[in-house]
Formats: C-alpha cells, structure tokens, sequence
C-alpha cells in the first residue's frame, strides 16, 4: 500500500471519531439542554469526553509508536530456552529480506518491508503493523472505541426517547433531526464492526496469542485430528491474569492508562518446559530435525535447508522430495545441454548450442517410464511426454526426417525415388520471349 493512501485512511478515522463525538455534542445534547451550561449537562458530557480523549491519545500512540524492530547485531542463543527453529530443519529462523535472524514470535511484514517483533497483523487503519510496543495502545484503542461508541448511541437515544410523549418544544428542529439520523448511521456500523473485531482480540490476548498463532494454533488443531501431529500445548499460555500483563504490564490499575510495553520483545517466557517446537512438525515432512545438526558451527551456514543457511547460495545437496521426480530417468541431464534456464545469471549460449538430442536416448528414456496412456500419446519416438498441465512436449523435425518416417510407414525404400524439385524459369528466356510477336511465336510453334 502507498504510503500517501496510508496517511489519507488515518485521516478519514480521524474524521470519523471527530464527527461522531463533537457534531452529536453541538447539534443534538447542546440545543436538548437549552443552549446553557448546568450540571447536568456536565454530568453527560464529561464523561464521554474522557473517552473520547483515552480513546485519540491511544490511537495517536499506536500510530506512531514503533512496533518494534531486530537488532543489527543480535543473534539466537541456541543454548537457552525459548528460541525458535525452522519448522523443517530445526535451524535457527532467519530472514532473507532483512538479512537478520528472526526472534521469537518476530515475522516479516511485506507492507513495512522489515521484520516486527510480536507481530500481530499489518492494520490500514493505523497504517502501521500491530507488534510487541504497540499492541497494548491498540488493545486500549478499540476498548475505549467500544465504550465510547456505546455510550454516544445511548446518549443519542435517550433524547430521542424523549421526545415520545413529551411537549412540543421538546421536538427536535430539522437540523437535529438530521444530525441525529447522520450519527446513528456513522455510530451504529462502526459500533458492530469494531465490536466484532475487539471479541477476537480480547480473546488472543487472554490467551497470549498474536492473529498469526491464531492461525498456528487452528492449523495444529487439523493436523491433530488427522493424526498428523500429535497435540502440544501453546508454548506462551502463561494463565488469564500473566497474559494480560504481559501486553498491558504488571499493574492493574494502569491497564487503561497507556504504558510501556514489558520487556524487549527478543525472548518470551515459556509455559511448557519440555521445549516441544512450535509449530509441531507434520508427520508427512519428508525432512526430518534429525538432519539438521550444526556440525559445531553457530552460524548455522551449512544445514540440510532446500537454501544453504544465510550465505545466499544454494544447498549443493538440494534434492527434490517426490519420489517419482527424483527417481525419474527424464531428469538426467543429457551432455552438451546447459541445466540453467536462459535467464539464469550464470546460463552460458555455448553450452546450449552443443546440447544434442538423440532419438535413441530419447526412446529408452521413454521406454523405462511405464505405460501412459497410448490412446492420447504422440510418437514414442519422436515425442517426449510430460505429466501435468503441459500435455506433450514435441521435439521438432526437419522435412527430410518426416519424408523419411513417412516412406519407412507406407513400406518404400527412403533413398529408391529421387524428390524432383521444380526450378524457376530463368529471367533471360523470359525476357526473350516477351520480345518476340505473337503472330511470329504462333508460326514458330506450327513449324514445331
């Protein structure tokens, strides 16, 4: 997303809280108590003010809070509890956009273009990513939404309620009558959709989880029942109360007050300590953790990843993990050709040119795949057959090779008939001709 559009949205939700709190305090609360200041008066809107402003100040903070970034220099202990390891190889989690390892719960936002510690989710409406620093001011943000949006749709009700039954001069006048219908409908929506939205992070955050481990944890929950995995406990389930200090601090009175977020957001404390990865492995993985040991080196540079560990080059091992693919006689490189693609930085037009394709290799390459279908197969000979949503590859043939094939089928010697090949009449016997008059021409053939 643009950063202008960014800006633009945090903009229109400024807007949008303004023009709910203010215009229903101007133009609807204000002319019902007689355009005079009392105590009553006082009594509503002194409240909902507070919200209102726990509610920008909070929205303020979780924009332009940083969620919290890696270190340059920072680096896994591998010897203590609480890293995370690559779900396949069980090294150390690295990213290649960043070039930095990875800590705990950490994950790399396409939008920011960076990694966030305790990521959460990239929100537009903050135009910002939801990490360890800020999840606590996002937190308070949509409960001071909640409670405010609540307590202007009552305030806005009330007074509508009044005026059933009452005198005539507590009818409201056109423009409150507006006012009023623009607030329910601005109000109402954004009541339900935040309200919604505030349930599921509520929940997570009882439970010490991001969206993402929402994600983990639903995933894990299907590979149990398929017998895939077997089931292992969320590893930052602390209990109600150290989940919600955690992310809004120790003190409970200060909950609603924006604070600091505990903590660095590089290491997290465990709740089982049998030190079961998470998320589990499947079962099915064709790699296995077993493989992946660090021969004594920290920095990890040589496991048995599909990419070679943080150098940038690939693993020399690489294989691939299908059987069929692996074991397949049409994956072996025939001499002469070039295995990189033409785009590859590396692919050399040399080697390429010496590639040479012999029809006899081609048919016991063929001959040793098994039987496809024959009702739909080209030319054993001639075509090289690939599974998928490619259909057949045809190699091509010159003229001389089809008349060849053709005569061999119909049962004639290839080289008994010579092709006669017609030739262009010259331009000097043209030439000549077109001199000569039609009435002599016409003699000339008689004579003939």
């Amino acid at each position: 997303m643009h950063p202008l559009i960014g800006r633009l949205i945090v903009n229109f939700v400024l807007c949008l809280i303004c023009f709910i709190a203010y215009s229903s305090q101007i133009f609807i609360i204000w002319p019902w108590y007689g355009s005079a200041l009392s105590v009553d008066l006082l009594k509503l809107l002194v409240p909902f003010n507070v919200l209102v402003g726990f509610l920008l100040w909070n929205y303020f903070l979780a924009v332009f809070t940083d969620p919290g970034r890696v270190p340059d220099a920072w680096k896994p202990d591998t010897h203590a509890d609480g890293y995370e390891v690559k779900k396949l190889t069980g090294a150390p989690r690295y990213c290649r956009m960043c070039q930095k390892f990875k800590p705990p719960r950490t994950h790399h936002c396409r939008q920011c273009n960076r990694c966030v510690l305790r990521m959460d989710h990239h929100c537009p409406w903050i135009n910002n990513c939801v990490g360890h620093f800020n999840h606590g001011h996002f937190i308070r943000f949509l409960f001071f939404v909640d409670l405010a949006c609540s307590y202007h749709v009552t305030m806005v009700t009330k007074r509508v309620l009044s005026t059933v039954g009452g005198m005539y001069w507590d009818e409201p006048s056109s423009v409150e009558l507006v006012m009023i219908i623009m607030n329910y409908v601005a109000c109402i929506p954004v009541l339900l959709a935040v309200g919604g939205f505030s349930i599921y992070h509520f929940y997570s955050l009882l439970g010490n989880s991001t969206t993402i481990e929402g994600w983990e944890k639903d995933k894990v929950a299907v590979m149990v029942r398929k017998g895939k995995t077997r089931e292992v406990t969320f590893p930052y389930d602390l209990g109600m109360r150290r989940n919600i200090e955690s992310v809004l601090g120790p003190r409970p009175l200060l909950w609603c007050c924006p604070t600091r977020a505990p903590g660095t957001g590089l290491k997290y404390e465990l709740s089982n300590k049998d030190g079961a990865p998470w998320p589990p492995k499947d079962s099915d993985s064709s790699y296995s953790n077993s493989s992946s040991t660090h021969n004594g080196n920290d920095d990890n540079t040589n496991t048995s990843s599909p990419w070679t560990y943080e150098n940038g080059s690939l693993n020399p091992n690489l294989r691939p993990s299908n059987g069929q693919i692996q074991n397949s006689p049409r994956r072996r490189r025939i001499p002469g050709a070039s295995s990189l693609p033409p785009y590859h930085p590396d692919y050399r037009p040399d080697d390429d040119q010496q590639a040479t394709y012999e029809p006899s290799q081609i048919l016991d390459e063929e001959s040793s795949e098994g039987s496809i279908e024959e009702n739909h197969a080209p030319d054993r000979a001639n075509g090289h057959v690939r599974r998928g949503s490619e259909g057949y590859e045809i190699r091509p043939e010159g003229r001389e090779e089809m008349l060849r094939r053709y005569l061999e089928e119909i049962g004639e010697e290839p080289d008994r008939y010579l092709r006669y090949i017609p030739q262009p009449d010259s331009v000097d016997s043209a030439s000549d001709d077109d001199d000569v008059p039609l009435a002599q021409r016409r003699e000339m053939i008689q004579q003939q």
